[in-house]
C-alpha cells in the first residue's frame, strides 16, 4: 500500500511537470487541449521562444515526465507481479493511482496552480478575461466522468491485463 501512495505521488509530480514544461517553456498551442475552451479561443500561438533554449528545456522536461510516467506503471505491474496480485488487488492499486491524481489535479494543479497563483495567465496574459470568475476547477463533467468512469475501466483493464500474465507464469 505505500508502494502505491509512493507511486501515485511520483505520478502526481509527473504529470504537474508536464503542464509546467508546456506552459512554461514550450509554449505550443497544441499541447492545451485540455484547457478552457474559452482559453483556447483567445490564446495566440507562441512562434517566438521565451527565451534562447526554452523549447530545448520544455521537451527535456517532458520526456523525463513520460519516463517517470512509464516507470510508475512498470513498478506498478513489476512489483504486482512479483507480489502475487489478484484481479483485486492489482485494481486497487491502479484506481487508487488514478484517483489520488485525479484529486490532485483537481485542487492542487486546477485550482490552486491555475486558478489562485495565475500560472496560466502569467504566461499567456490573453487569458485572463476568459478565466476571469472561475471560483473552481475547469471541465468539471470531463473531470468527473475521468474520475467515476473511464479510469475504473482503465484500471480493470490494465488489471484483467496484469492478472492474465501472473496467471500465465
Amino acid at each position: 500500500m505505500l508502494l502505491t501512495v509512493f507511486l501515485s505521488i511520483v505520478f502526481c509530480a509527473a504529470m504537474a511537470l508536464a503542464l509546467i514544461s508546456a506552459v512554461a517553456f514550450i509554449q505550443d498551442n497544441k499541447l492545451f487541449s485540455s484547457a478552457p475552451k474559452e482559453a483556447r479561443e483567445v490564446l495566440k500561438q507562441r512562434d517566438k521562444e521565451l527565451f534562447y533554449g526554452a523549447r530545448a528545456i520544455g521537451w527535456t522536461l517532458m520526456i523525463i515526465s513520460l519516463l517517470m510516467i512509464i516507470g510508475v506503471a512498470v513498478i506498478a505491474v513489476w512489483d504486482g507481479l512479483r507480489s502475487g496480485f489478484t484481479f483485486w488487488q492489482f485494481f486497487l492499486r491502479f484506481a487508487l493511482i488514478f484517483t489520488i491524481y485525479k484529486i490532485c489535479d483537481m485542487t492542487l494543479i486546477d485550482n490552486f496552480l491555475l486558478l489562485r497563483f495565475h500560472f496560466f495567465q502569467h504566461y499567456f496574459p490573453e487569458t485572463k478575461s476568459a478565466m476571469a470568475g472561475r471560483k473552481y476547477g475547469f471541465n468539471i463533467k470531463s473531470q468527473l466522468l475521468k474520475l467515476f468512469v473511464i479510469f475504473p475501466a482503465v484500471s480493470a483493464l490494465a488489471a484483467w491485463i496484469c492478472n492474465l500474465f501472473s496467471t500465465a507464469a
